[in-house]
């Protein structure tokens, strides 16, 4: 049981937390119960803190909570008890104490995750599924009927890959599909007992069928490993994989510079094979001559079984209810695998021990053949081999508010000539080695949060993270943006000053170097970003913008939901570009006015299918073609 005083610490640290929630709390109002409603109902965290007696008093872009204490500790603490056994439909048990914090008087209660059978705790008074909660980043979210399958699926201890597929039949099976499987496993374990089996034992054994009232229906997870092209495109028709080639650094919009794109679309397994021959082919080569050898060859940048992880771990763990296609970005520094579905483990655990997937019968085949690991080592693997080579570690970001996760892989060697030289600059700074690696990120990705400080940084925890990200930010090396969860951290100008380094000493490289002209690039890239949003502020409305303006930090909501479809109305924009407009984070503007809009029939997505698309915009629904209006 963490105690007030590191609570306080903690939250201060980390401004919003996953697993803290700071409150004034002069009683047991609705926003403290919702809170122990989510704590309870959220996977993975454990459960969470809930310190009360505390208010936030910041002028500056680091809120600082300050102890103010409660009244009546004796009689909070039971009226807190008393409620949470009594207001949801099953009793929620929390641990309370009461401290003192100097003059005053503190209370921390802990709320421990409710078991898979009680799930979903939700208030007795109110209907489903908006009576329940879930914790999302560090707020409180009503729950969606799609919250409720997860919770009901896992009290039958079933998930969605073994579910049944009603009007499927064995004739949608791919009998050379299911041949490619025994091949595999062949070549993997010989004397595989599997491999004895007739047809339908060893579609039942893998999970991939099951017999009902005598006859064998195909699952969700035989369909996507052995079906047939025609079952695949009637059962689930935007099942593909998408191998995009961008040229540059950065998504392209320009229509005269698009990207290449290949659809891939097969049973799983003949897909993994292609997308990850098509990766090899087309990644940058190194040269090698191994010693005693004297003829050279040439060898991917990235390590074959980096390669087959990153695909493996997009396959087995994607989210295959969501009408959405895998991912596979190659900008000409990196690669980007994007799957529906965030990562299952909590975020302060990737790459640890254990293995956590939602689709379990997809992953024992993808591991009978040797395609993935189940002992949640795939990650470490990854990184390990990246480290070898000298690479940059992968970058995982993992979404759960937007439902997806992404894995990136950079193609250049950790530190370069020039990215020492650039770090000469800070010098006075005595920046350690995480903060160095911190700076290189930063300064590759154009921005750096605190899960990649974690990624780059394998022993450093997430407190320890947020100080060293301040601590940079306090150098005047980062400037801090967002807030909460959404919060980023991207070089400032101070930083960028000196990159790339020795730019004005050519005169010994008369022969220009390709990956140094592409490095000069960055810079150039990073400081047009602020122009260009300068430029989108300029085409809009001058008293539009003042209206913004006037709202502040806390508007009206009713008033910012119309602002928001009047910018929509103008053109087309990014939550991202919504969120600089309207000064918000891109999660918060995102859940707060995004998806009730879409509700609402008030604006509308670019690409519906595909929430995962890095191109997704948003448009305004003219009032005439509008199913229904919001109450405004």
């Amino acid at each position: 049981m963490k105690t007030a005083q590191e609570l306080l610490l903690e939250q201060n640290t980390l401004d919003e937390h996953l697993r803290i929630d700071a409150k004034t709390a002069a009683d047991v109002g609705t926003s403290l119960l919702e809170t122990v409603c989510a704590f309870a109902n959220e996977p993975q965290p454990g459960g969470g803190w809930i310190l009360l007696g505390v208010a936030a008093s910041s002028n500056s872009q680091w809120p600082v909570y300050e102890a103010v204490g409660v009244h009546d500790p004796d009689k909070l603490q039971q009226e807190i008890a008393s409620q949470c056994a009594s207001v949801f439909n099953v009793p929620v048990r929390p641990k309370i104490v009461a401290e003192r914090l100097g003059e005053k008087t503190l209370i921390t209660v802990f709320v421990p995750e409710a078991g898979i059978h009680e799930k979903p705790v939700y208030f007795k008074n109110q209907t489903l599924p908006k009576a329940a909660r879930r914790r999302i980043g560090s707020t409180d979210q009503r729950c969606t009927e799609d919250d409720l399958i997860i919770f009901y699926q896992n009290r039958r201890g079933e998930t969605y890959d073994e579910q049944v597929i009603g009007d499927a039949t064995v004739a949608d099976f791919d009998d050379e599909a299911i041949e490619l499987y025994c091949q595999l496993r062949r070549e993997v374990h010989p004397q595989a007992e599997e491999l004895t089996w007739n047809r339908e034992e060893l579609l039942e054994a893998l999970g991939a069928a099951k017999r009902i009232d005598g006859n064998l229906i195909p699952t969700v997870a035989g369909i996507l490993l052995f079906g047939s092209s025609r079952a695949l495109r009637r059962l689930f028709p935007m099942l593909r994989i998408d191998s995009i080639r961008v040229p540059g650094l950065q998504w392209v919009k320009d229509p005269d510079r698009r990207f290449d794109t290949v659809e891939i679309r097969a049973p799983l397994l003949r897909a993994f094979q292609r997308v990850r021959s098509a990766i090899v082919d087309d990644l940058p080569k190194a040269f090698s001559l191994p010693a005693g050898e004297v003829q050279g060859r040439e060898i991917p940048l990235l390590p074959d079984r980096v390669i087959r992880e990153v695909v493996a771990n997009a396959v087995m763990h994607r989210d295959y209810r969501v009408h959405g296609s895998i991912q596979i970005i190659r900008y000409s520094n990196r690669l980007e695998v994007r799957n529906p579905g965030y990562s299952l483990k909590a975020d302060e655990r990737p790459g640890q021990p254990g293995s956590e997937t939602r689709n379990p019968k997809i992953a024992a085949v993808l591991h009978d053949v040797n395609f993935a690991e189940t002992k949640g080592s795939g990650i470490r693997v990854m990184r390990e081999l990246m480290d070898e080579q000298g690479l940059s570690s992968p970058v995982l970001q993992s979404d759960r508010t937007g439902n997806s996760f992404m894995a990136m892989l950079l193609f250049h060697h950790f530190l370069s000539q020039d990215d020492l030289a650039w770090l000469k600059s800070f010098d006075q700074n005595s920046l350690t080695e995480d903060e160095m690696k911190a700076m290189i990120s930063a300064l590759e990705l154009g921005a750096i949060d605190n899960s990649t400080y974690r990624t780059i940084n394998r022993e450093i925890d997430t407190l320890a993270a947020s100080k060293h990200l301040r601590k940079l930010c306090d150098f005047g090396l980062l400037e801090k943006k967002g807030s909460g969860p959404a919060t980023y951290y991207e070089p400032t100008d101070r930083a960028l000053e000196n990159w790339p380094p020795g730019t004005a000493n050519t005169v010994n490289s008369p022969v220009p170097d390709p990956q140094k002209q592409e490095l000069d690039t960055k810079k150039q890239e990073l400081d047009t970003k602020k122009q260009e949003l300068d430029t989108k502020k300029q085409e809009l409305p001058s008293d539009l913008v003042e209206r913004i303006v006037a709202q502040g930090k806390k508007g009206d909501k009713a008033e910012i939901l119309n602002l928001v479809v009047e910018l929509l109305t103008v053109r087309e924009m990014s939550t991202s570009e919504l969120a600089t407009h309207l000064t918000r984070a891109v999660d918060y503007v995102r859940r707060t006015y995004i998806r009730p809009l879409v509700d609402a029939g008030r604006i509308q997505s670019s690409n519906p299918d595909n929430p995962t698309d890095p191109e997704l915009t948003y448009r305004a629904v003219p009032p005439s073609t509008r199913s229904h209006e919001s109450n405004r």
